[in-house]
């Protein structure tokens, strides 16, 4: 099954940018949805954005405009394009499928917005 990867996380003033990737293990994984997924302090991880087999993104209301979600099934990867942070956008941050299965997640990786 696939397994996935994250990296990019950092630390970041508010206003700045960053940019999350996720590398997937199978060359299969064009036929998955894929969706970042956030873990902030003291709360439920919880979706940002998704990204369908076609390339169809959706996100959270709260990051609309400012994240990109885009996939490269030549690479087999998932990048999240951050941008004009804000503290709230602090958590871990990992990719998964769409819907997300348990056995998937993976160690994430840390993004703090903080000056």
């Amino acid at each position: 099954q696939v397994h996935f990867v994250e990296s990019g996380g950092d630390l970041v003033q508010p206003g700045g940018s960053l940019r999350l990737s996720c590398a997937a293990s199978e060359t299969s994984f064009s036929a998955y949805a894929v969706g970042w997924y956030r873990r902030a302090p003291g709360s439920e991880r919880g979706v940002v954005a998704t990204i369908s087999t076609h390339g169809n993104d959706l996100y959270v209301e709260p990051v609309k405009g400012r994240f990109t979600i885009s996939r490269d099934n030549t690479k087999n990867t998932v990048d999240l394009q951050m941008n004009n942070l804000k503290y709230e956008d602090t958590g871990v941050y990992y990719c998964n499928t769409d819907p997300p299965r348990g056995t998937l997640w993976g160690k994430g990786t840390q993004v703090t917005v903080s000056s």
